[in-house]
């Protein structure tokens, strides 16, 4: 994932700072920096293990109606592109959201997760249409490894006595489609994207080291973004 930032990184450096590179509308690289807001589901698809024994296991047994989400959030996003031709390229992106989970159902605003920051790494193959106008439409597929990073128990969790919870990394895959849009034949343009992904980590909740609760969620966000393209 470093390697990814310091692609990305250099990449915006020297399409902004190298005036050799010569911006072009049928470039080979594209270069984008977006606003995204990633809209995640977070439901429970499985509760895979519970210990009514535990002060967290025991109160959820007890209740019909358990459930999750996750907020939304809007974040930066760097999109670095790679053109094999006029119809066909690869995509990768780069950004950290940070989520939290809560509760629905009988447990409806409880805090379970907080604090959690995603790394989704993202390869999408990419095919273009060429309309013969400045707009063009494209669609996208690839996989997708989410990693995540310094998950803390809500205060929820934490007032049923979990003092630990570990989210899982977890693969999965993502569909694409929006439209870069040429503003002048130097390179510079915008982008409308949007992705759907599939994927589901898995969450553990501990109570002094023994595992309390551990659940399967739907996280299957939308990303929308938009922002400026330079192509060269």
């Amino acid at each position: 994932m470093r390697r990814l930032t310091l692609l990305a990184a250099l990449a915006a450096a020297t399409a902004i700072a190298t005036p050799a590179l010569a911006g072009s509308p049928d470039g080979a690289w594209q270069v984008k920096v977006l606003g995204t807001a990633v809209l995640p589901d977070g439901k429970i698809d499985k509760i895979t293990a519970i210990d009514t024994g535990t002060t967290l296991g025991g109160t959820l047994a007890a209740l019909d109606t358990v459930g999750t989400k996750a907020n939304d959030n809007v974040v930066p996003t760097v999109a670095v592109e790679y053109f094999f031709n006029k119809t066909f390229s690869v995509e990768t992106i780069c950004c950290l959201t940070q989520h939290h989970v809560s509760g629905t159902g009988d447990i409806a605003g409880a805090g379970l997760v907080d604090h959690v920051l995603i790394l989704p790494a993202t390869v999408t193959l990419k095919a273009h249409l060429d309309t013969g106008t400045p707009i063009k439409p494209y669609f996208g597929a690839g996989p997708s490894i989410f990693f995540v990073i310094d998950e803390k128990p809500g205060d929820t969790a934490k007032a049923l006595g979990v003092d630990k919870v570990r989210m899982s990394n977890a693969l999965g895959f993502a569909l694409q489609g929006g439209l870069d849009i040429a503003l002048n034949d130097r390179g510079l343009g915008l982008s409308l994207d949007a992705k759907k992904y599939w994927v589901r980590p898995t969450a553990s909740f501990y109570e002094d080291g023994t595992l309390a609760l551990k659940t399967r969620h739907d996280l299957d966000p939308w990303v929308l973004s938009a922002g400026v393209a330079y192509r060269f």
